[in-house]
């Protein structure tokens, strides 16, 4: 699925660059990446956080997987070729977003540490922080908002992560947020004091 099919194409350079953005916006550029169980509140931390780097003046933009399976990953189901292929396209589509010049906030559980792995090396050295939305299986099935762990718990659908498919927690993530323990808010500043400690955002004075 990755074989290159194109023919007679070229690659452009850029005339604005990430760091010409990043002077014009203030901040820099990188790659959030959020990835848990299902039901770990990736995607309500993500949209916290955007919100609150935009308070701040920042260009964030949040790339949700259920949102981008309603679209751009509309062909991809949930084997373990398939969801190789959706990170595939997400990373470099959060590379893109990140040259832009925007902090990127992608949600996804990205069960597999070696397509994490490959979301990472699609970003440029440095830009790309692993952020680990740590959850038990067990708080997360009683959240459950869709339904979804009892539903594959009766069998009703296959290759649901954390019931009948693996999660691989990631071992050396730059962020680990405890959505179990720790509230919304508590969780969301965590990751803006990161960013703030590691230069990429303006400290509030």
């Amino acid at each position: 699925m990755n074989e290159t099919r194109a023919t007679n194409i070229t690659w452009h350079p850029a005339l604005v660059s990430q760091e010409d953005r990043e002077r014009r916006n203030g901040h820099k550029a990188t790659v959030l990446w959020l990835t848990g169980l299902p039901s770990a509140g990736k995607s309500t931390l993500a949209h916290t956080v955007e919100r609150k780097l935009f308070q701040r003046g920042c260009n964030a933009y949040v790339l949700d997987g259920d949102n981008l399976r309603h679209r751009l990953n509309r062909n991809l189901g949930f084997s373990p070729d398939d969801r190789k292929e959706n990170i595939r396209r997400v990373g470099e589509v959060a590379s893109l977003f990140a040259d832009a010049g925007l902090i990127v906030l992608a949600a996804f559980i990205s069960p597999y540490r070696e397509d994490r792995d490959l979301a990472r090396a699609l970003s440029k050295k440095g830009r790309f922080v692993e952020v680990y939305v740590k959850c038990s299986v067990e708080t997360c099935g009683a959240r459950d908002p869709k339904g979804l762990y009892k539903r594959a718990r009766q069998g009703e659908i296959q290759s649901f992560t954390g019931v009948n498919a693996p999660y691989e927690e990631p071992e050396k993530p730059e962020i680990v947020v405890e959505s179990d323990r720790y509230s919304l808010e508590e969780c969301a500043e965590k990751i803006l004091l990161y960013l703030e400690e590691h230069g990429f955002i303006p400290k509030q004075t």
